[in-house]
């Protein structure tokens, strides 16, 4: 039973964090992203009943990889997929990154290097021929392995029709035969804003109420070291450099986020001592970069938002008026659901509830989002109405799956005005 155990959770582990270089890999010849994605999910499969009987492979990466590839071969060489040439013939060949031929022959498993190409199929993504709205939603499913009811969640959308969008994306990069390569110099700056928005969305999907607990560490870690990667491939990309540190600010946060017994800790509340004084280095010292280069975006801010609340950590206090300021631009730079309720919040700091309230009820597009609710409850709370924050926090309650988050806002119903803060 042991043995069964550790194999399916080293499974789950090795293609949590290859999903994205596996699904470049197996795409690459063909462009059917679609293709890839069900002969890896049939290795796993494999990977599940067989592990556990012969046991883990050596290069368990390389295992998934050429069963995968297997799977391939077989759909292709059916009557239905016929193709001129061989799979491995049209693999594609990046710098530094191409698979050469198994030394003990092309169906040894543990003798393939698995290279790294999660960020030139995110680059794929977001090619000019893919629509724009659905780009980043396609990275976030097909390079970082997201399902489509977390990524409807975190857009706002019904899960029916993100799934759909994402079908669609898929059959455009394969009917299109969209290059599986970096773009140019030319072609980069149209195409980093999705990206950007992608690695930033792993990350906020997966602290968020709406990710699944047990990826958390994972994923976060994974969006964190692909935004330090673009920040070094791109130097002069201040956009780049502000996802980084914005990353490194929120990570540096992760520590203090939960109690000793699993209860989640707001932002308001987190002991400071637990956070992470290298991370916000980090974070400063590439937001200063950021700042430097002269062309302020929306990372950047966000980016500086968050060095303000890290500043509690030496000021003892947080610095309200210089976040009302930061998240007014924010606003205006990019108006997201997100950056409107929490504006809300930081007006109900300095001028009050009642003005927070009346910021959230301009909110369009606010009934379907659970900060939005979550905040509205608090405000509620400060001014009394304990029947309307009730309500409010059952309609949050109800938008959230992650079980910690559920059980502070289950909790705060009833709770009185000053016992702390839900945003």
């Amino acid at each position: 039973m042991g043995l069964r155990v550790n194999a399916e959770a080293r499974a789950e582990q090795v293609v949590r964090a290859s999903y994205g270089r596996l699904i470049a890999i197996l795409a690459a010849p063909t462009g059917d992203i679609a293709l890839a994605e069900d002969a890896l999910g049939d290795a796993f499969e494999k990977a599940l009943s067989g592990w556990p009987v012969a046991g883990v492979p050596r290069n368990p990466e390389a295992w998934l990889l050429t069963v995968a590839r297997n799977r391939q071969r077989d759909v292709y060489r059916s009557a239905a997929h016929r193709l001129a040439a061989p799979l491995d013939e049209a693999v594609l060949q990046l710098p530094g990154t191409a698979i050469g031929p198994a030394p003990g022959g092309a169906d040894d498993p543990d003798a393939v290097e698995i290279p790294d190409r999660r960020l030139a199929l995110m680059f794929v993504c977001a090619h000019p021929a893919v629509e724009p709205g659905i780009r980043t939603a396609l990275m976030l499913q097909t390079v970082l392995g997201f399902e489509a009811r977390q990524i409807a969640a975190a857009f706002v959308v019904p899960e029916a029709a993100m799934a759909q969008r994402l079908v669609r994306a898929k059959k455009r990069i394969r009917e299109a035969r969209i290059p599986f390569s970096v773009p140019s110099a030319v072609e980069l700056p149209a195409r980093l804003p999705a990206v950007l928005e992608a690695v930033y969305g792993a990350y906020a999907i997966d602290w968020q109420p709406v990710a699944a607990v047990a990826e958390r560490d994972s994923l976060a870690a994974e969006a964190l070291y692909l935004a330090n990667t673009l920040a070094d491939l791109l130097p002069d990309e201040p956009e780049a450099l502000g996802l980084a540190a914005l990353l490194s600010y929120s990570s540096a946060r992760a520590g203090a986020r939960s109690g000793p017994d699993g209860r989640f800790v707001p932002l308001g509340e987190q002991r400071t001592e637990l956070w992470d004084a290298g991370l916000i280095a980090s974070g400063e010292r590439l937001l200063k970069r950021a700042h430097a280069l002269g062309r302020v975006g929306r990372f950047q801010l966000e980016a500086s938002i968050q060095s303000v609340h890290c500043a509690r950590a030496h000021t003892g206090a947080t610095d309200w008026r210089a976040l009302r300021l930061l998240t007014a631009a924010l606003v205006t730079v990019a108006p997201t659901l997100g950056a409107r309720v929490s504006l809300a919040a930081v007006i109900a700091e300095t001028e009050g509830p009642r003005a927070g309230l009346a910021a959230l009820d301009g909110i369009e597009g606010a009934e379907r989002f659970q900060p939005a609710w979550a905040t509205r409850a608090h405000l509620l709370t400060l001014l009394g109405d304990e029947e309307q924050a009730a309500l409010a926090y059952a309609k949050a309650i109800s938008l959230t799956t992650d079980a910690p988050t559920r059980d502070y806002l289950a909790a705060r119903v009833g709770a009185p005005r000053d016992a702390g803060s839900s945003i």
